[in-house]
């Protein structure tokens, strides 16, 4: 069961709510230990100057470079006296369309599950918010840290996303490749192609077809050679560029493989396919059992190839 990560309450006009806040999310990461090659054991990290001497944890204080090998330092109390002020409300500035929101401003997600007093205040909430199809943009504090935040209605419950601030996003026209695009026009042949292919793969969105096969086959790569069945494994031949390739000609060959594909239906081991996911689900069950051990413990991300 989840445990809460913050409690206080939602405050909107003269309204006040209590709720608790439980992170909607479980990341799946396999991740490592670093190890000596010649003895498995663990290889830890010291924090050492450019000397190359080693720090004690209480001599190490905050800097932060405003030229090459210049550092303004600042301490904890400092820090400390500027951190927005610790309160237990969640204050709603303004409710806005959920469509005006770009999706590109959403972080992590959280529930917001209500107090066991304020259950009718919380449902006349969440319901006053879906008829009207509005999401509440407010802000509140967590670990001295300021987040901005849109709660948004589901099913009778309140969802929470922080969001990233305007001055956190990359302009698109910053990023190569993507400033010059208005240049490049299509044809009518090439767009009626594209919008065929698109009608073709179009369908629901059942988010449990979808699954992390590379994190799937780590761990029962880690379940083989625990059991001594692998010693090594080869990596796949890279894929050989085929350079340039005719738009057009490229579009009908994808049309008619959706198509076809469409006509044979999903298969095991399609990654678009329920059947197919259910059956890996199936068929790793045991593998992530014995493999949870690995994988909490480990400490450094795994790379894919």
């Amino acid at each position: 069961m989840p445990r809460a990560i913050w409690s206080g309450a939602i405050s909107f006009g003269l309204v006040s709510v209590p709720v608790k806040l439980y992170s909607a999310v479980s990341r799946k990461n396999v991740r490592f230990n670093q190890l000596d090659s010649e003895t498995n054991s663990r290889v830890r990290q010291k924090r050492v100057n450019a000397e190359g001497e080693e720090v004690p944890y209480e001599k190490i204080v905050k800097g932060y470079e405003i030229a090459k090998d210049s550092y303004v330092v600042v301490t904890d109390d400092e820090l400390a006296a500027l951190a927005p002020k610790a309160t237990r409300m969640i204050d709603i500035s303004d409710f806005v369309d959920e469509s005006e929101i770009d999706p590109i401003f959403y972080d992590s997600a959280y529930y917001l599950a209500p107090e066991e007093l304020a259950r009718k205040s919380y449902a006349l909430l969440a319901q006053a918010m879906e008829d009207s199809n509005r999401v509440a943009i407010a802000s509140f504090v967590m670990r001295t840290k300021q987040y901005l935040v849109a709660i948004r209605p589901k099913d009778g419950r309140l969802m929470m996303s922080t969001m990233v601030y305007a001055d956190e996003l990359v302009a698109s026209d910053d990023v190569p490749g993507l400033e010059e695009l208005d240049e490049f026009e299509a044809s009518e042949a090439e767009l009626a192609m594209a919008a065929q292919l698109i009608d073709s793969l179009t369908s629901d969105f059942e988010p449990e077809r979808y699954e992390d096969s590379y994190r799937e086959q780590v761990l029962e790569l880690l379940e083989a050679k625990a059991a001594g069945e692998v010693t090594s494994i080869e990596a796949p031949a890279a894929a050989e560029d085929e350079g340039v390739v005719d738009l057009l000609a490229a579009l009908e060959a994808s049309v008619s493989a959706a198509k076809e594909s469409r006509r044979s239906g999903p298969t095991a081991g399609s990654g678009n396919g329920a059947k197919g996911t259910k059956s890996r689900a199936k068929s790793t069950k045991s593998t992530k059992a014995k493999s949870k051990k690995q994988a909490e413990e480990a400490e450094v991300e795994a790379k894919s190839a």
